[in-house]
């Protein structure tokens, strides 16, 4: 546990959290980070999170040491009469509870909204769901594939001639929890402005189906509707890595002085004034004809000479990073973007931060990830329980 690092925006806020799996998680981990106290519920069958491998102890996968960390964790059995009076007792002392739990399971332990602000009036409730409550797929089973076909992210794949295909990373979950996020700070503001708390419900298909309609809805956002739907420099094959003399780079000329520039550069200015590229709306409607001769002359020139061209003419461009080594990156190493830290029982392991920067203060890593159920002790006691009450969950 780190004694120099500032309490983050959050510091004395407490967060119960009864979330599994990455989308809850992360974002308790955010709120965590931002200096909130967040006590994790678990249950004796815990997270198949925490058991992922590669592990170094049961429990404690490579995803936990992430998800989990500037966490407490607690482990009770919801179902028993002491578990569930431990879980009032620990809401009553928070000022958030966050849970992913199915709405007909948390009926059946007595946690709905109505249960637990009736030992905390002001409590902000926070619920995340696969489909809103309103609709008819409400209540059904949900994980990011699911929510990918249900949002149109999976169809997006078949616009390039291909068939139906996930996106390899669980964006649905990960765009979800900054959902949760930003619900959680902006109810909290309220109740610090009126004293009122909030019941919020965050539903994973239309955090995603809206995520993807911010630039797809495009000339369907009239009424009636007008063609084309999407944004079509999107829609094209020849959106891509380019590939260069000796490996791959993104090779974007955007403005009008970008193509002007890059044409000429490329020796061919004449293109500059063509009419297909002459202004944006222009390329976008030629952006297959436009991102074809991008790609051709991308050969021309080795990944440097382009950095080292686009860099005096300011055109953006960047080397395709691997994900597996972006940590060797030297934009990323030298912002600390990953660090290695040294967990308690775990040994050195490395810490993904956030990357959001405060200058009044920077949470950082306060708690390490912690194993299921290690703070029953310490968490009861600061609200009052004896030994034996303690034993008894």
């Amino acid at each position: 546990m780190s004694t120099e690092t500032p309490a983050g925006p959050l510091a004395g806020v407490r967060i119960a959290d009864l979330t599994t799996v990455v989308m809850g998680p992360m974002a308790t981990r955010i709120l965590g980070d931002l200096g909130a106290d967040v006590i994790r519920i678990e249950a004796a069958e815990y997270d198949f999170m925490r058991d992922f491998d590669p592990k170094r102890s049961p429990g404690m996968s490579g995803f936990t040491l992430n998800l989990n960390r500037n966490k407490r964790s607690v482990q009770l059995d919801l179902k028993s009469e002491a578990g569930h009076r431990a879980m009032l007792d620990l809401v009553a002392s928070s000022d958030v509870f966050v849970t992913n739990m199915r709405t007909a399971a948390l009926e059946r332990l007595d946690l709905t909204p109505d249960d637990l602000r009736a030992v905390r009036p002001d409590l902000i409730y926070c619920g995340a769901v696969g489909f809103g409550s309103d609709g008819p797929y409400a209540g059904r089973a949900a994980y990011d594939d699911v929510i990918q076909a249900a949002s149109g992210m999976a169809s997006m794949f078949s616009w390039f001639g291909d068939e139906p295909a996930f996106f390899p990373s669980i964006l649905g979950d990960k765009i979800t929890a900054l959902h949760i996020t930003y619900a959680i700070t902006a109810a909290l503001f309220k109740r610090a402005t009126t004293g009122e708390g909030d019941v919020i419900e965050v539903p994973m298909a239309e955090s995603l189906a809206s995520f993807n309609l911010v630039e797809h809805l495009n000339g369907h956002t009239f009424e009636p509707k007008e063609p084309p739907f999407s944004y079509e420099r999107m829609r094209t094959p020849n959106r891509k890595p380019r590939r260069t003399a000796d490996g791959y780079i993104c090779l974007l000329p955007y403005s009008d002085k970008n193509y002007r520039d890059f044409f000429t550069a490329v020796d061919r200015p004449d293109l500059a004034t063509d009419p297909r590229f002459a202004d944006v709306n222009a390329r976008i409607v030629h952006v297959d004809e436009l991102y074809a001769l991008v790609d051709q002359f991308a050969a021309s020139k080795t990944t440097d000479e382009w950095m080292e061209l686009c860099g005096a003419l300011s055109i953006p461009c960047v080397p395709v990073v691997d994900l597996e080594h972006v940590d060797e990156d030297p934009h990323f190493a030298a912002v600390d973007l990953i660090a290695v830290d040294e967990h308690p029982t775990e040994g050195p392991y490395r810490v993904v931060r956030d990357p959001v920067r405060f200058e009044s203060a920077q949470g950082g890593i306060q708690r390490h990830a912690p194993r299921v159920g290690q703070h029953n002790a310490e968490i009861f006691g600061e609200l009052g329980w004896s030994d034996d009450q303690i034993a008894e969950l």
